[in-house]
């Protein structure tokens, strides 16, 4: 039986008339990690507020292990860690003393929390820098040293906020390798604009906009099922190559069909077309085709994305 950890129940909130989250329900199962996507303005932020007990909703509940969410309650607070999107540190503290003091904060014995933080700089390659201030870190360093300070009270649910922003490619892979690490050991809830980011990473993901929760499944249903529709290239092996005698055969099957000279092959334009495939060439041979060699470029989650909230640039 699956393990809720942290559920939304009919969520709203609005500020000054203007509702930044309407009537949102969701699930969070123990040990994921958790895509929470959309656009500007979609929400997100108010509504991870308010999973983490820091705004209180104008209606629904918050429940962690099925216990009702009380806004800044000491026990939200140690079962939940949150690693910002701008870089939060004491530029003059070092970076062992940045997690301990954060650590005591939360209540730990000075002895907990220094070996939570020496453990932690480990994990984050950041040991060599342990005694350097926070200040004279890389913009990369920084980000680590973020994640840790999130995690130094060794909280159940840890939120990241854009927790590759800023970074090279090679701090994006060392970041990204921790979160997946995390996952089974903790929850992890992952909001980003980077839609590779997510498909990398998350077991599910959840797609909100105007404050609405507009699907949640895994990335690979999600791209199976919405979005515009994964791309089959048949090379064809005989003269026939009538685009919309192609069309009329894959009704049902196919939103749009297109006959590329250069290669000699249709363009296919369909959604779950790998399960879909054994019945596509079916049809093409009835109608007279001699299909070929087969090239497919899946949908991405970034064509879910885009189909969901528009393509309309966002503030």
């Amino acid at each position: 039986m699956t393990n809720i950890v942290l559920e939304a129940q009919n969520l709203s909130k609005s500020y000054n008339g203007l509702q930044a989250v309407k009537d949102l329900s969701l699930k969070v199962e123990e040990g994921e990690v958790f895509g929470f996507l959309g656009p500007n303005g979609a929400g997100k932020t108010t509504t991870i507020n308010m999973l983490c007990g820091l705004l209180r909703p104008d209606s629904g509940l918050v429940l962690l292990h099925g216990k009702a969410v009380a806004n800044g309650s000491t026990e939200t607070k140690a079962m939940v860690g949150v690693c910002p999107q701008n870089i939060v540190l004491w530029s003059k503290l070092t970076c062992l003393e940045q997690l301990i003091f954060v650590a005591q904060m939360y209540n730990l014995p000075e002895r907990k929390a220094r070996e939570n933080a020496k453990r932690l700089l480990q994990e984050l390659n950041l040991e060599e820098k342990s005694h350097k201030r926070a200040g004279t870190l890389s913009g990369g360093m920084q980000r680590r040293l973020n994640i840790a300070m999130a995690l130094v009270h060794d909280p159940q649910i840890i939120v990241l906020d854009e927790p590759e922003a800023g970074l090279d490619p090679q701090s994006r892979v060392s970041v990204r390798e921790y979160i997946q690490s995390l996952s089974r050991k903790k929850t992890v809830i992952l909001t980003t604009h980077n839609m590779d980011e997510a498909d990398r990473m998350a077991d599910r993901v959840a797609i909100i906009d105007h404050g609405q929760l507009l699907v949640l499944d895994t990335t690979q249903a999600l791209k199976a099922q919405t979005g515009d529709g994964d791309i089959l290239e048949i090379s064809l092996t005989n003269g026939l190559a009538d685009a919309e005698t192609a069309n009329r055969a894959l009704i049902g099957f196919a939103d749009k069909v297109t006959y590329e000279e250069n290669s000699h092959s249709l363009h296919i334009r369909a959604l779950n077309s790998i399960a879909h495939l054994p019945s596509i060439l079916e049809r093409l041979i009835n109608a007279g085709f001699a299909p070929g060699e087969v090239k497919i470029r899946q949908n991405t989650l970034e064509d879910v994305f885009i189909q969901l909230t528009g393509r309309r640039l966002r503030e």
